[in-house]
């Protein structure tokens, strides 16, 4: 039987004019006005703020992007492009919301089952 991972209700912030390199593993939600070069793994949501940028790939349950994303995207439930969305790579969601103005340049693969894909998410490939 597999154990189930609890989130929590914390924020944390990686906030505009900070650089971060490496990856961040967190059972709580993240958001991003600075920048950060690795990957996420994330259990709750991500949001990316107008001048945060992010070059590697997101595992997360929900993600909201204003700012820049290069890499992949996996969500469990709803991947947010906003107006000012700069977006080069997969898409890997349940829901996908593209607001006009957005930039979404690469592929799209929406799955309704979010119990197999929460599952995906909880353990991302290597």
């Amino acid at each position: 039987m597999a154990k189930e991972i609890e989130t929590t209700n914390a924020i944390n912030l990686i906030s505009a004019g900070t650089s971060v390199n490496g990856d961040i593993d967190s059972n709580s939600g993240f958001r991003i006005d600075g920048q950060l070069k690795g990957k996420m793994n994330i259990k709750g949501k991500v949001v990316i703020g107008a001048s945060g940028m992010i070059t590697g790939d997101i595992f997360c349950q929900n993600l909201e992007v204003s700012g820049e994303v290069n890499g992949n995207i996996q969500a469990g439930e709803l991947v947010s492009l906003k107006a000012t969305a700069k977006v080069n790579g997969e898409i890997i969601t349940s829901k996908l919301a593209i607001e006009p103005g957005a930039v979404f340049s690469g592929n799209c693969r929406m799955d309704r089952d979010t119990d197999a894909r929460r599952k995906e998410i909880l353990l991302p490939p290597k």
